[in-house]
């Protein structure tokens, strides 16, 4: 017994100990949460959490931060400990998947000793509140692709200028590929080489994003609706296009008119873009095309580039839509944008056996393919441009397109 009271005394003398190290400074540890002002949709965004110690024994941590509600994560924890005065940056990665406000609440920490007897709670870090965007980060990546001397992402590439739709740039010696029509015969007579007239892209050119904000874009891939990832897209297809020196503009529509701006080249015309995509919702409604049509007309006086964020799902759903959109493609140069079920295409590629509710099903998920290619064959053939992509690739996808066709001089 008298030995138990020793051992109990010893004992109740470390947590006392313990209790003075952890609460004999009123603030034993410095926490700040670091952040981008404006987090990008779909992607992967990066918090900082800066530590400093202001004991000098090394401690344990215990860090609970309080993630937004969105995220509905109630796990979310990070263990790791600090020496004597020792300052520390811990990184990690949030991917939010829906536009808004964004509230982050305390960052909670759990301080223990190198005894473990007692644990001290610590609230750090106010509470702040973050909107997410469409994705900043995409659009200034695709930006450094595209003007890059040679990008090395896949699809991305510079294309040679084909036409003579374009300003003229200067006289170049001639390079087996060049059009034989742009030859500068007196170039040639004076140097007794072959000489070409080169060309530069014409600017100044209007580009539109039109976006579908109906059902039909309400479908979720990879945690991102159709919406959003068209969202994303229209922004760096804006971007890219001031760039170049474009005018770019935007025009949502299901069955009634969302945003409309009008194409302009103006320093602030991407900021109106952007906080328009921001604000955008999907409608439980389906598109009145008719309106968009005479939309069109009202604010789209001169031919222009017109992206079309669409989903068609069926036949049945071009063909009450293929009227306006053949007048569209004549007035303008118009692209269909819409969305291959990368879901359904990864099914197909999956073995059956001799089940027959499989079989069935990997038949009906082949015509749901097929359709969908003869959509993307008709609207060939009727020599309206279009895209079929999977959700993941439609901003690369788009991108190419825009730059073919600046190449090509369609516009």
């Amino acid at each position: 017994f008298g030995v138990g009271i020793v051992l109990l005394i010893c004992f109740g003398l470390l947590i006392l100990i313990d209790c003075i190290i952890l609460f004999a400074i009123k603030k034993p540890i410095s926490v700040s949460r670091s952040m981008t002002q404006i987090l990008s949709l779909g992607d992967e965004n990066i918090i900082i959490l800066e530590l400093e110690n202001k004991i000098p024994l090394t401690i344990n941590l215990l860090i609970i931060d309080e993630l937004p509600a969105q995220f509905q994560k109630r796990d979310f924890k990070i263990e790791t400990s600090l020496k004597g005065f020792e300052e520390k940056k811990i990184s990690y990665d949030l991917k939010p998947m829906q536009r808004g406000e964004y509230n982050f609440g305390y960052c909670n920490i759990l301080i223990s000793t190198a005894l473990k007897l007692v644990l001290r709670r610590y609230p750090a870090a106010l509470p702040e509140t973050v909107p997410v965007y469409p994705s900043i980060i995409q659009m200034k990546k695709f930006q450094l692709y595209t003007f890059q001397k040679l990008a090395k992402h896949y699809g991305i590439k510079k294309l040679r200028r084909i036409g003579h739709s374009y300003e003229f740039e200067q006289i170049k010696d001639y390079v087996r590929g060049d059009d034989v029509r742009s030859i500068n015969w007196k170039a040639t007579g004076r140097r007794g080489g072959i000489m070409v007239n080169h060309f530069q892209e014409e600017k100044s050119q209007q580009v539109y994003c039109l976006i579908d904000k109906s059902r039909n874009m309400l479908m979720p891939f990879g945690g991102l609706s159709l919406l959003d990832y068209a969202i994303n897209s229209s922004l760096v297809i804006s971007n890219v296009a001031l760039q170049k020196g474009d005018k770019a503009g935007l025009l949502t529509f299901s069955n009634k008119i969302g945003s409309a701006i009008k194409a302009e080249s103006s320093a602030k015309q991407l900021r109106k873009i952007l906080e328009a995509l921001y604000n955008q919702k999907e409608r439980e409604t389906e598109s009145d095309y008719n309106l968009l049509f005479y939309s069109i007309k009202k604010m789209i006086t001169s031919r222009s580039l017109l992206f079309l964020y669409i989903n068609f799902e069926s036949h049945y759903a071009l063909e009450r839509v293929l009227p306006i959109l053949r007048i569209l493609n004549k007035q303008h140069l118009l692209v269909v944008v819409f969305f291959e079920n990368d879901e359904i295409s990864d099914f197909t590629q999956k073995e059956t056996g001799i089940s027959i509710d499989k079989i069935f099903t990997k038949t009906i998920a082949d015509e749901f393919i097929m359709d969908k290619l003869k959509i993307r064959q008709e609207l060939m053939n009727l020599g309206i441009q279009c895209i079929l992509t999977k959700p993941a690739d439609l901003t690369i996808n788009t991108l190419n397109k825009y730059l073919e066709l600046k190449a090509r001089g369609m516009i």
